[in-house]
């Protein structure tokens, strides 16, 4: 092990061969690459942001150097985790996020309300938490490429702090060094006019008005404009256009538009602070959480309900046929049928269309019929359909009528495209069924019309999903129970998508209680695992689903059962810091001690995570505190490592070994603490007798270590409980030898006074 720790814990120097081969290129940005590494100690993923050497001058990464270190301090749920550099690859490493950046998600998935909620939140409490520190740190460079997503699509802030306004710039040096990152779109007004002012924090407030607004329509603002055009467009006080907003939108959504267009002001003394924008997004966060009918704009008597804030899996881009734009009377007989649709003037539209109308064929292969659909008329819709409309017909994305219909929960379109022959069983490109977005949304009343039709319940898409698994995974329990009505008890043990993933497994991982008894009670197995051999224990074990947990274990549910790395649902559970669950699985005989194909304990993951109340809970249950993991790691050896020091004084209360040494090059803890420069912890050990003067294979003291990373308080710490600076490592050098040759110059004079 070397100084660097390569840990979550403390701020490191890496090297390249502390991670595995293989790196994967997840994406090119303007001045270097992102790479997926993968740690060997831990085993555990991490991003690593390389700079090119060419793109960057050694200026721009001397400054990395130097404000890194500090940004790294700063640890928040929404903003991205720093752990060190990696100096031989002039790189940053920091926290993975499975799902990239949010910029990427948008190409291939569409989010429900509540999902774009939820990421306006938390991006909100990220840059609320930066402008809170003293002073307020500002991002300068915030858009949706620099807001990453992780497994469960959750957001957080990166790249924050790297660009700072310093004193006596020039606007256009400074303007010059934004628009080279590709911020144009996110660059508020008063930077590039004669205003004096450096900027402040209603900088980052504008840029984040737009990133709401991307949000929101899933799209590029200012798409096809070039940077002077779009400078043109933003000093004249014009933004992205609101007519790309859906029309389909909950009623909430005014609210957060009203925030956004605050935020983008063109008077900067305008804009809210993050603290007033938090409070806001945070109440219409909680209400797009309570299922319950949201009333669409321009929809007639269309309800839609509220989904919980999760994407369905897997992600499925859905676009409506959209009305195009007819600015005169100068329009061809064709595009004028449909401007009688656009301007709702469904009588006229009947009275003019006619038999070669309906033939047509518009953009994306889209017919006259998908259009009368998505105008929500049905008398229309009837009237074309007798002009011999093929109701099966599909646009290029494979989109029939009906799947419009259900989209748009249009009901009484939807019974009428039935009765004259649409098949309820049609999907588009991807095999989605029209059953499959009813499933989605939550529409029993369509999901009924279309069982009643012949639509088949055990029906898959291309990856395997069945509608019983979209509802799941979703909460939508009235159409579980009819979907289960219609399936045998085979089919619901042998649900499985292309993971392996059974509806149970949804349920539980989301939390959806009632409908996990309801599948537990159709004959579900409560032991069925998916392809990396997880049960739904190990799902709701993870994500804190007590009841969950305790429906299932009441079920049958295995507590030991082991995943394909070795991880039962206590280890999850310990890892996460749910005290509650680790309780009741020991109560129910899960084993305290059980390990990990590398040798981890649940007490090992929660000593990592530095859950101190769940150590204290494992080791009441009879868990060993001294137990070796990999590399004869201990639990008070990972915790002294992560920089935990309530972890370690509950370990020491619970008798752990402050002596015992590791397999690999025989580290004691208190070598573990002055590595990662951990005062707390080398105070909690020499109270508990660590022995000060304890050699590792290579004669290294804690001394050697305190010294050789320049911390004067574990320097005194140790002198005075007995360090002798005089002894030598396995290279000849002394405590003090190891301080002058790193100019750890307050060091050396303790260090000499002590000699």
């Amino acid at each position: 092990m070397d100084c660097c720790g390569g840990s979550p814990g403390q701020f490191g120097d890496f090297k390249k061969d502390d991670f595995e081969a293989d790196w994967i290129k997840l994406s090119e940005t303007r001045s270097g690459q992102v790479y997926q590494v993968k740690l060997k100690l831990w085993r555990e993923k991490y991003a690593l942001k390389s700079f090119d050497a060419i793109l960057c001058t050694d200026n721009f990464y001397r400054k990395i150097i130097d404000e890194v270190p500090k940004i790294a301090k700063l640890r928040f749920k929404y903003i991205i985790s720093i752990y060190g550099l990696c100096s031989e690859a002039r790189a940053v490493v920091m926290e993975y996020m499975s799902n990239g950046s949010l910029n990427n998600l948008f190409a291939n998935h569409t989010l429900m309300w509540p999902k774009k909620f939820q990421m306006i939140y938390e991006a909100s409490m990220g840059m609320n938490f930066l402008h809170s520190m003293t002073p307020p740190l500002l991002h300068l460079n915030l858009k949706t490429s620099n807001i990453l997503v992780d497994d469960h699509l959750h957001v957080k802030i990166s790249d924050f702090g790297l660009i700072c306004w310093k004193e006596g710039m020039s606007k256009t040096a400074f303007m010059e060094h934004l628009t080279a990152r590709g911020n144009i779109s996110y660059i508020p007004p008063e930077t590039f006019t004669q205003c004096p002012d450096p900027p402040g924090t209603s900088f980052d407030v504008y840029s984040f008005g737009i990133v709401m607004w991307e949000i929101l329509t899933q799209k590029k603002p200012y798409t096809g404009c070039n940077m002077t055009t779009v400078l043109l467009q933003v000093s004249e006080g014009r933004r992205p256009c609101l007519e790309l907003m859906s029309d389909l939108r909950p009623s909430e959504c005014d609210q957060m538009i009203s925030i956004m267009k605050q935020s983008w002001d063109q008077d900067h003394w305008k804009r809210p602070p993050f603290s007033d924008t938090v409070k806001k997004t945070e109440a219409l966060n909680e209400i797009m959480k309570i299922p319950g009918p949201l009333h669409c704009h321009n929809n007639g008597n269309v309800e839609q309900k509220s989904n919980y804030p999760w994407l369905a899996s897997p992600g499925h881009k859905i676009t409506l046929p959209e009305m195009p734009n007819f600015p005169s009377e100068s329009q061809n007989d064709k595009d004028g049928i449909l401007s009688f649709i656009y301007k709702k003037d469904f009588s006229s539209f009947r009275r003019s269309v006619k038999k070669e109308h309906v033939c047509a064929q518009y953009s994306d292969q889209k017919s006259l019929l998908h259009y009368t659909v998505a105008s929500g008329d049905a008398q229309s819709v009837e009237h074309v359909l007798s002009l011999g409309a093929e109701v099966n017909c599909t646009t290029a994305r494979g989109y029939t009528p009906l799947i419009v219909a259900i989209l748009q929960r249009l009901h009484d379109i939807i019974s009428l495209l039935l009765v004259h022959g649409a098949a309820a069983s049609q999907g588009d490109e991807d095999q989605w069924t029209p059953l499959h977005f009813a499933a989605q949304n939550g529409d029993d009343r369509s999901v009924r019309l279309l069982l009643d039709k012949g639509a088949l319940a055990e029906v898959r898409e291309k990856s395997g999903w069945m509608p019983l698994h979209l509802a799941c995974q979703n909460g939508h329990e009235t159409v579980v129970r009819l979907l289960l009505s219609r399936l045998s008890k085979e089919a619901i043990i042998e649900q499985e998508e292309v993971q392996g993933r059974t509806p149970l497994h949804l349920a539980s991982c989301f939390g959806h209680l009632n409908i996990v008894k309801l599948l537990l009670t159709h004959g579900a197995d409560p032991n069925g695992t998916d392809s990396s051999l997880c049960t739904a224990l190990h799902l709701s074990a993870e994500q804190g689903h007590n009841r969950v947990a305790r429906q299932l274990v009441k079920s049958g549910a295995n507590t030991d059962s082991a995943d394909s790395r070795g991880y039962t649902p206590l280890h999850l559970a310990a890892l996460q810091g749910h005290t509650g669950i680790c309780r009741q699985l020991l109560s129910n005989g899960a084993k305290a001690d059980c390990r990990t194909l590398q040798d981890w304990t649940p007490v090992h993951l929660a000593a990592l995570r530095g859950h101190d109340a769940v150590v204290v809970q494992l080791e009441t249950q009879g868990a060993c505190v001294n137990s070796k993991g990999q590399n004869g790691w201990t639990p008070l050896h990972l915790a002294c490592h992560q920089n935990k020091p309530d972890v370690v004084a509950k370990l020491l209360a619970a008798e752990a070994d402050p002596n015992i040494r590791e397999d690999s090059e025989g580290w004691t803890p208190l070598h573990v603490a002055c590595s990662s420069v951990s005062f707390p912890c080398v105070l909690h050990l020499i109270s508990h007798h660590a022995d000060v003067n304890a050699v590792n294979l290579r004669k290294l003291k804690p001394l050697h270590l305190a010294s050789q990373h320049g911390c004067v308080p574990i320097v005194k710490a140790l002198l005075l409980n007995g360090a002798n600076g005089t002894p030598v490592d396995s290279s000849g050098s002394s405590a003090l030898s190891v301080a002058k040759r790193c100019k750890k110059w307050e060091i050396v004079e303790l260090l000499e006074k002590e000699c």
